[in-house]
């Protein structure tokens, strides 16, 4: 286990140079005229004049050449400067820890929703193959996978913030507020939980030391989650970490639906504003966190493997 956690960690430098090689150059190769827009943003629309936006180029270093703009980027983010939005005029730093601070809960609720949904739902379905409840739970889950958030956050809103007003539609602050946008960002990997479990258990139950298990009269209900469950569950948890970095960068659509003020809804007002700081520093941000939690999930999934991390430990 420590041999593996020190690899993945020395792996992670190398990862983030990259990555923050390639956060700085995609939006730029968007062909925007940024100096244009950020003027644009500041004068209500009016078109810049050349002379105006020069000025403005050179006070954002805009007008140096891309490796020197880099290099400047990346010391600050180093030393713990991610520069000044250009939309806010505030440094990026502070907007950018609040609005973690709002998407890794909205996240990790609904992992934990979707963890507590589907991994129950495909052991139980994994009893009896072909039965009524696997029938149920391998419909439902299709439904789930094929029904993107764009479609389901507005049915969510109409359903039950307007034709019966039960939840609040938009914000964020109270519990309420929370319910429609994490059942709406558990759907997709509750369902893919159910069947991967489903699938994995089905497996595990086949093994000849279940057979032994079920030979010392052990209760069905004990061979099933201790020597059936507890191996599926090696399979999910290590795609917990996409599931957790996929949720945190990919939560847009929910965050601009429900109005929550987290990191997807950063990205999309910093892509409309063409604000590079904001956009430079919420996209690196992902991308470490996506390291961090893909870590995290493999060691939890070697820890429920004892014949992994034997391998591993080899």
């Amino acid at each position: 286990m420590p041999s593996t956690l020190v690899r993945r960690l020395l792996a992670l430098p190398p990862l983030l140079l990259l990555a923050s090689v390639l956060v700085f150059l995609l939006p730029r190769m968007a062909g925007v005229d940024t100096t244009r827009e950020i003027v644009r943003a500041r004068t209500d629309g009016i078109e810049p004049d050349p002379v105006v936006a020069a000025r403005v180029a050179a006070e954002l270093g805009l007008d140096r050449p891309l490796p020197v703009q880099y290099l400047h980027w990346i010391g600050g983010v180093l030393t713990g400067d991610l520069g000044t939005s250009y939309s806010t005029r505030t440094p990026v730093a502070a907007q950018l820890a609040a609005a973690i601070a709002v998407s890794t809960l909205l996240t990790a609720l609904a992992l934990v929703l979707a963890a507590a949904v589907g991994i129950p739902a495909g052991v139980w379905a994994a009893r009896r193959p072909g039965g009524p409840l696997d029938r149920a739970v391998t419909g439902l889950s299709v439904l789930g996978v094929a029904v993107p958030e764009f479609i389901l956050a507005p049915l969510l809103v109409l359903a039950f913030a307007i034709a019966v007003p039960l939840l609040p539609a938009t914000g964020w602050g109270s519990v309420a507020q929370l319910v429609l946008p994490v059942v709406t960002l558990a759907s997709f990997p509750a369902a893919l939980a159910a069947q991967l479990t489903r699938a994995e258990t089905i497996d595990a139950l086949g093994r000849p030391h279940v057979a032994v298990a079920r030979s010392k009269g052990l209760p069905e209900s004990r061979v099933l989650w201790r020597h059936g469950a507890r191996l599926a569950l090696t399979s999910v948890v290590s795609l917990s970490g996409m599931f957790f970095a996929g949720l945190l960068g990919g939560s847009v659509i929910v965050e601009v639906v429900f109005a929550v003020p987290g990191l997807g809804r950063l990205l999309y007002d910093a892509v409309i504003s063409q604000d590079l700081p904001m956009l430079q520093a919420g996209l690196l941000a992902v991308v470490a966190v996506a390291a961090l939690a893909s870590i995290a999930a493999e060691l939890l999934a070697l820890s429920l493997d004892p014949v992994a991390r034997a391998g591993v430990e080899a």
